[in-house]
């Protein structure tokens, strides 16, 4: 399976293109297959998949001009037969994987069966995730939190760390969790953000420093595109590869 990582969807020409060259044909020709699971632990999560789902959300990927657009959502997977979806995902040109918390996306992947059934799927079939959709797509991955998160969603190490920030230090609770392995790297998306402080450079590098695999801080203009275990950087944007 292929794969476009991406800080915050399809946000420029070059990752537009990428998108393209990794589906091999037009968009307008292609399925996908949208997952709107990870945004659902935060306030009014539920209207901001909606918003994704509609193209309202501002991040571009729902709204790109699919052949056919489907919801794939992982936390009831479990409960249906998987005949009734499995041959769904196995048809999918591309697999549209929101952001959100990506603990609880990890999770749902793993308990929906979508972790394992991953490495079965076609060749050329293209894994798009978006911030928390391309975390939960390596192998090991950190994030911070405000308050500790939920102990159902399988957190390997959490602890207590003061991170500098353009308003002033901050309280976080760094987690290192485990995600789908899809990739053999690590990312850290919204590098530099306004919205996302303490996701600067400098902490970049820290969290970086706890991951056993090359990581890639990214920001919004930035994707990795993966074809045949070949990592290319696609960039209009800033970022830095550290190395473990």
């Amino acid at each position: 399976m292929r794969a476009l990582l991406t800080s915050a969807g399809i946000k420029n020409s070059s990752i537009h293109d990428a998108l393209v060259d990794l589906l091999g044909k037009p968009i307008a020709e292609s399925n996908a297959l949208f997952v709107p699971t990870a945004i659902y632990p935060f306030p009014g999560g539920a209207g901001m998949a909606w918003q994704a789902i509609s193209g309202k959300a501002p991040s571009q990927l729902c709204q790109l001009g699919w052949k056919s657009l489907g919801i794939l959502e992982l936390s009831v997977l479990p409960s249906i037969e998987e005949a009734a979806w499995v041959p769904t995902v196995r048809d999918a040109d591309a697999l549209l994987v929101w952001g959100g918390d990506p603990l609880f996306l990890a999770n749902w992947m793993r308990r929906s069966g979508l972790t394992d059934l991953l490495p079965t799927l076609r060749s050329e079939a293209v894994y798009v995730g978006v911030s928390a959709g391309s975390i939960a797509a390596t192998s090991t991955f950190v994030e911070t939190y405000p308050e500790p998160p939920r102990g159902n969603d399988g957190p390997l190490k959490s602890e207590n760390i003061v991170f500098a920030t353009s308003q002033g230090d901050v309280d976080r609770i760094l987690v290192t969790g485990q995600g789908a392995g899809l990739v053999d790297f690590a990312v850290i998306p919204h590098l530099e953000h306004a919205d996302h402080p303490d996701a600067s450079l400098a902490n970049a590098e820290r969290w970086a420093a706890r991951i056993p695999a090359p990581t890639y801080a990214i920001d919004d203009e930035t994707a990795i595109k993966v074809t045949d275990g070949t990592v290319e950087v696609v960039s209009e944007g800033q970022w830095k590869l550290f190395q473990p």
